[in-house]
């Protein structure tokens, strides 16, 4: 067999192993890390190179974007197992209105992304200055903030009771007391604890 020849029997070969390990029947089941294009309407997502899979049950809130695992069997049927973690999942301090500050028997005042379209926020803070009812006690920053509004109920001061709100700006406010506000001098309290874990999507 002369050199071009024997050159392009090497590179036919080549192919056919290529082609062979691009195959899930030759392969066998196999997973991999994709990045979502589309949310689909039937239960499946699209990744940026073109793959239809089907979302298991606790791949909740899917987005475009996503960084997901997605596995194939043996038949060439595709799951999508569920987003990949992103960031540190550290809690970061949250950046707490004038006048207020961290009370010193409870965490301190955070938020954590969850990485599965959920943000939590943790602690408490105290102040003393006079407070107003709709008042700003924190801002989220741009990723924690939710696309609609959250409320729950909190003690806003010793016998009162009221709604804290997160906005879709990231604020967070006390609303809608059930009583008068105690004035300058008392304690008043913004219970992010209340809030526990809000969708971000």
């Amino acid at each position: 067999m002369s050199g071009s020849a024997r050159g392009l029997a090497d590179a036919i070969g080549r192919q056919s192993v290529a082609a062979s390990l691009d195959s899930p029947a030759v392969r066998g089941a196999d997973w991999r890390q994709a990045v979502v294009s589309t949310v689909n309407a039937d239960g499946t997502v699209t990744t940026t190179d073109g793959v239809v899979a089907r979302r298991i049950g606790r791949y909740l809130s899917p987005a475009a974007g996503d960084l997901v695992a997605i596995s194939v069997s043996g038949s060439g049927q595709w799951l999508a197992l569920g987003r990949l973690a992103s960031g540190t999942g550290v809690w970061t301090t949250l950046p707490l209105a004038s006048g207020w500050t961290a009370h010193t028997l409870f965490y301190t005042p955070a938020y954590r992304l969850n990485g599965d379209g959920t943000a939590t926020l943790c602690g408490l803070a105290e102040t003393t200055t006079a407070l107003s009812a709709g008042a700003t006690v924190a801002t989220l920053p741009a990723e924690a903030r939710p696309a609609k509004r959250v409320r729950v109920t909190v003690e806003i001061a010793g016998g009162v009771i009221g709604v804290m709100t997160i906005l879709t700006t990231g604020a967070i406010t006390l609303d809608d007391p059930t009583a008068a506000i105690p004035g300058a001098g008392s304690s008043k309290f913004s219970e992010f604890d209340a809030i526990g874990s809000y969708r971000l999507l």
